[in-house]
């Protein structure tokens, strides 16, 4: 069953930063050093979340986020989303033809907020109702920032289908590399 009416709790801001902005942080990331224990890229600041073990754990504690990233979180609204302020943040890389199965973001892990800002490409994020199983598709543009919260943040899965391009209008579009900067608020371990 198709709904596209978008979950409630679920808020797209565009153009979150600006492309010089982008550009800075999208440098900043790539003098980094990436992990390489997915099929994707990945980059873990504040805690490490252990993907066999779903879950973070205190020796997962990775110390203060880099100054470079935590002036992000005193950008309004991604300040106002949050009832504290995130201490996690984990960088994904997505090359074309990657994506990220559907979850919901580890409940007994992180907050009830959980917030997405998309550098580079912009690309489909499919979310289906636990429940109903109704679904329905945003198109996440480059530099917008998603927040999920409520409904869209615990009865709903969200997904990047792997496929290398996207059909927006009836036109394929493909898709380049694309980051990811997932925020998240570790709750007490």
């Amino acid at each position: 069953m198709v709904d596209e009416r978008l979950p409630q709790g679920m808020r797209l801001i565009p153009e979150f930063c600006s492309p010089e902005r982008e550009a800075e942080l999208i440098y900043w990331i790539d003098a980094q050093d990436w992990r390489h224990d997915l099929k994707r890229r990945v980059q873990h600041y504040g805690w490490r979340y252990d993907y066999r073990a779903r879950g973070v754990s205190p020796e997962d504690d990775l110390g203060p986020l880099p100054r470079e990233l935590a002036v992000l979180l005193d950008l309004s609204p991604l300040k106002g989303a949050f009832c504290s302020a995130p201490d996690q943040i984990i960088v994904n890389e997505y090359l074309p033809g990657q994506g990220i199965s559907a979850h919901i973001d580890c409940e007994p892990c992180f907050g009830p907020v959980i917030a997405s800002l998309s550098l580079g490409c912009a690309v489909d994020m499919v979310f289906r109702h636990c429940e109903t199983k109704s679904h329905c598709t945003m198109r996440l543009q480059q530099r917008s920032l998603l927040i999920l919260s409520g409904e869209a943040r615990y009865k709903w899965t969200h997904e990047i289908p792997a496929r290398k391009s996207d059909a927006v209008s009836g036109v394929r579009i493909p898709r380049s590399r694309r980051i990811s900067l997932t925020f998240r608020t570790v709750i007490s371990q």
